[in-house]
């Protein structure tokens, strides 16, 4: 089978109120890794000719600015968080660079979320490759990866920014 594979480095902050630990309530962040590991939906031969599934450019483009432009320097912020309503009251402009999630940002819920964002631009691509795995790593020690058998089922709503091929993140 046939992988191509990219990653993306970026810089967050986020904090999770859900309970982890109290360290984690308090905003702080990360610089993280995500790679993405994709396969082609089509098993034919290469063509003899350009010999790829998809240009590098076309398969990492939209995922790549999604990455840069939306979750770089972004603040990720449970949807219940009571920062989220304090920033849309007060700086509406810098709210809108919030990452909202259902629920606590955790490295495993935006594993998830990032699949199933990744798989609808994808989708909306043509269809021509798939999202096999992602992964982020956390910190040098800590990492979560989700396979495509698995993403769906650990998704914990079908409503929200993860399932539309557009540079939302709210």
């Amino acid at each position: 089978m046939l992988e191509l594979r990219f990653t993306r480095r970026f810089s967050m902050g986020h904090r999770l109120i859900g309970g982890a630990s109290e360290s984690c309530a308090l905003p702080h962040g990360h610089n993280e890794f995500v790679r993405v590991r994709l396969v082609a939906n089509d098993r034919r031969p290469l063509d003899g000719h350009g010999n790829m599934v998809v240009s590098f450019e076309r398969a990492k483009g939209r995922w790549h600015r999604f990455v840069d432009e939306r979750l770089d320097h972004a603040l990720q912020l449970s949807d219940a968080d009571p920062l989220l309503g304090w920033f849309r009251a007060h700086e509406p402009e810098r709210a809108a660079r919030i990452v909202v999630t259902p629920g606590d940002p955790t490295t495993e819920l935006m594993c998830c979320l990032l699949w199933s964002k990744l798989s609808a631009i994808l989708h909306d691509d043509g269809d021509l490759l798939r999202c096999a795995e992602l992964s982020i790593e956390e910190t040098p020690t800590n990492a979560v990866s989700v396979t495509a058998e698995g993403a769906d089922a650990l998704l914990p709503c079908r409503d929200g920014w993860w399932m539309r091929a557009d540079m939302s993140i709210s």
